[in-house]
């Protein structure tokens, strides 16, 4: 039991994190497409929220704008082993996303009962897994910053701070 407990504990994380990065870079990319475009139509247009995107930018333009922060997202969760905080904000950001998605629920007529209901229950899961993946960046950002201090102490790169005014 130990070794699966292990390797669940070492592959869930990683497998939870890329899995919504690779979701968000698809759903951002296939909002650049006139089909996609049409298809969020009902659910952009009768939010509150964004309906108004599509007196200025048209249907494609509102699609495209979704699409920029959904691609912009997946590539800053992607940065975690190299950027935690930058990939702690694209999580912060996807928890935004994903409730709004889900508003979506509320505010567009009959969408629970029609199947695509069902899609859009979908980002209760992905919220659940940005609000893990931002406590995850957020505890890497802290241990990434104790281990900096750690490395210059051994360095001798350690300074006083001097606060006497010259």
């Amino acid at each position: 039991m130990a070794v699966a407990e292990r390797w669940a504990n070492r592959l869930g994380p990683i497998v939870t994190r890329y899995a919504i990065v690779a979701l968000l870079l698809l759903f951002g990319a296939m909002k650049w497409t006139p089909d996609e475009a049409k298809g969020i139509m009902p659910l952009v247009a009768h939010s509150p929220l964004w309906g108004w995107l599509y007196g200025p930018l048209g249907v494609q333009g509102t699609s495209i704008f979704f699409g920029v922060f959904e691609v912009t997202a997946g590539l800053a969760m992607a940065t975690r082993p190299w950027l935690p905080l930058v990939s702690a904000a694209g999580s912060a950001f996807c928890i935004i996303m994903f409730l709004t998605t889900l508003s979506f629920l509320i505010t567009t007529p009959g969408l629970l009962a029609s199947p695509g209901g069902g899609f859009v229950m979908k980002d209760a899961v992905l919220l659940g897994g940005a609000l893990w993946t931002l406590g995850e960046a957020l505890a890497a950002r802290g241990r990434q910053t104790s281990m900096e201090v750690i490395g210059r102490r051994e360095r001798g790169v350690h300074r006083k701070l001097d606060c006497r005014f010259r």
